[in-house]
């Protein structure tokens, strides 16, 4: 079982180590909103691993595990029917395409926000995948470097637990 603690400006705990990760560029917001840019404040499960199978082997996880196709793309209109689901392209609604130019989704943890129920409005595509190679933010998500984004996905289960909250980490080092 995972549980990942992650807080501003960019630190998560895990197994009692701190790592950096990249949050969203419109900081660690409890009133998430669609198209803000803030990473979600809450406790969310991790739902299913996601992965590019012409870029890494699949994963081992205890969560559901499915490769990305170029055709999968993720619907992020509010006034959609499929919002803050899966789609597949193309898709007349607006979505964000998973099959990406930039590695960030080559390995991708899925979490349950705002999926039971979708409310819409309230943020979509919320993931745990790749940080970007600059350590630049995320549009939402959880940005972690690829060996430890493995290893989450490896001890991931159904009642694993990611932790995130607005309030700076104690014990992290100063930005």
């Amino acid at each position: 079982m995972v549980d990942l603690f992650v807080a501003p400006p960019g630190w998560a705990r895990w197994d009692g180590v701190i790592h950096r990760c990249t949050l969203g560029r419109g900081g660690v917001r409890r009133d998430k909103r669609e198209g803000d840019g803030a990473t979600p404040v809450g406790l969310f499960a991790p739902r299913r691993v996601l992965f590019r199978p012409d870029r890494i082997a699949p994963p081992v996880s205890g969560l559901p595990v499915a490769p990305i196709r170029p055709d999968d793309g993720w619907c992020d209109d509010p006034d959609d029917p499929a919002y803050n689901q899966p789609v597949r392209l193309p898709y007349p609604g607006r979505h964000e395409r998973l099959w990406r130019d930039d590695a960030l989704y080559d390995l991708v943890i899925v979490l349950g926000y705002n999926d039971a129920p979708v409310v819409p409005g309230r943020g979509s595509a919320i993931f745990l995948h790749l940080a970007r190679p600059d350590g630049g933010p995320t549009d939402g998500c959880i940005g972690l470097a690829l060996p430890l984004l493995r290893r989450l996905a490896a001890r991931c289960r159904s009642d694993s637990r990611i932790h995130v909250t607005d309030r700076r980490s104690r014990g992290a080092p100063a930005a």
